[in-house]
């Protein structure tokens, strides 16, 4: 039988979904108008007030938020509360630039915290499960939002933050652990250094995994899945709207489900900001609808993605989204072709090679370069140097057919690349673009 955590909303017809969402938004307009200066004055420009805003179909006359909106209001200039009501801050990398701080109330944990717990009962989890959670803590949203499901739901909750590979899987083997919840290039890793040192995907109790925090293909996930021998699940989120929950994966795996109670998504097109009808491919935007002190309207995430509302095996009723396709603003002009990494990942483990690859890219004589390093593993590595140079050219030309390009491919040996414990970095861009 099919568990929810909170089964009357997330099974809600349409029309309940509907009424809570144009409840939530005429307040949250009002409430994000009468205390953030900065989004008054852009519904001031375009000619906006709050009654304006009677239901959720008026929320395309709201202006947009971008990212370079946040830096420029760093650090309180999108807060909507008095500090004295904020229980916590987190914050995003700032590898592209200026931090971003989100600010939280207690009540935007509680919120946040039951959209993870939906989360963990989807992948199965009860309080009778005991959860590893190796997203790192700190600023990073991944380890407070999984740690604070986790504790909803009533699971045994193992706080091991990132890294130090050998004590997580000791606790892991020890505690019998059921639930893995990290980033899937960790997971990789771990499942990597459990055949190491002599396990098989049936000597530990893992059944079900959360990961999220960086883009991962299908192929990675039959990897992990057969690698731990566990069900790997999607979890979406960025700190912008509270961290990962915002949408996650059920037993279907076909698209995470948005918690729509909490969070209305749009697909627009990056270009022109129009909104596109579903089904279509485009830029997704979230309006947070009940967040209290970082309430952030049709803010554009730049992922990629699609929006579908077909019935769903799992009895939930919340629109999915469809595991993010790139980014609009990381993806990677290359001689003038539009290249995710997520293609170069396919590829790869479509051809039987490891997901351990780095991205380089250069401009020589005013032309673009495309540099992959793929690691080889054990059993495909050879000291025969015309086998290397033939899988090279074999593998650039399956690159070649997916891109559109032809990159210059270079076999390296096991365990040369370095491997991530959080948030894997995949390519280095040297090109001066700016």
């Amino acid at each position: 039988m099919q568990q929810y955590f909170q089964p009357e909303i997330e099974t809600a017809s349409r029309d309940e979904i509907v009424r809570i969402q144009n409840v939530k938004i005429v307040k949250q307009v009002r409430h994000v108008y009468d205390n953030v200066a900065y989004y008054r004055k852009l519904m001031d420009d375009k000619g906006i007030t709050p009654e304006d805003i009677k239901s959720i179909d008026d929320i395309q006359k709201l202006p947009f938020l971008k990212k370079d909106d946040l830096r420029e209001c760093y650090p309180y200039g999108l807060l909507a509360t008095d500090l004295s009501n904020c229980v916590r801050i987190h914050s995003t990398s700032g590898t592209t630039g200026k931090r971003v701080v989100a600010f939280y109330t207690q009540h935007d944990i509680d919120l946040w915290e039951e959209c993870c717990a939906r989360a963990i009962v989807a992948a199965g989890g009860s309080k009778e499960d005991v959860v590893q959670v190796c997203y790192g803590y700190g600023l990073f949203t991944g380890g407070s939002g999984l740690h604070g499901g986790s504790h909803k739901v009533g699971c045994l909750t193992l706080p091991m933050s990132s890294g130090n590979t050998d004590r997580q899987i000791q606790f892991m083997m020890d505690l019998n652990s059921t639930i893995l919840c990290c980033t899937p290039s960790y997971a990789a890793f771990i499942a990597e250094s459990l055949k190491e040192r002599g396990y098989g995907p049936g000597d530990n109790k893992l059944k079900a995994g959360i990961f999220g925090a960086e883009p991962w293909t299908e192929e990675m996930r039959t990897q992990i899945q057969d690698g731990l021998g566990i069900k790997a699940y999607d979890i979406y989120g960025l700190t912008e709207t509270s961290g990962p929950g915002v949408a996650f994966e059920c037993s279907e795996q076909t698209g995470m489900h948005i918690n729509e109670d909490h969070f209305y998504a749009e697909i627009i097109d990056p270009e022109t900001g129009e909104v596109l009808p579903e089904g279509e491919k485009g830029e997704l935007v979230f309006t947070a609808l009940d967040k209290e002190a970082f309430p952030l309207l049709r803010y554009r995430t730049r992922d990629i993605c699609i929006l579908t509302r077909g019935k769903c095996s799992c009895g939930r009723t919340h629109v999915k989204m469809c595991k993010p396709m790139g980014r609009s603003d990381d993806m990677l002009i290359i001689r003038g072709v539009n290249v995710f990494p997520s293609q170069i990942e396919t590829v790869l483990l479509n051809e039987g090679y490891t997901p351990n690859y780095m991205i380089y890219v250069d401009r020589k004589n005013n032309t673009d370069t495309l540099d992959i390093d793929v690691e080889l593993s054990p059993d495909q590595f050879s000291d025969n140097i015309a086998d290397m140079q033939d899988m090279e050219k074999k593998l650039a030309a399956s690159m070649r057919t997916m891109l559109g390009i032809g990159p210059k491919i270079h076999l390296v040996p096991p365990k040369t690349i370095q491997r991530s414990e959080g948030k894997a970095v995949r390519v280095i861009d040297n090109r001066k673009l700016h």
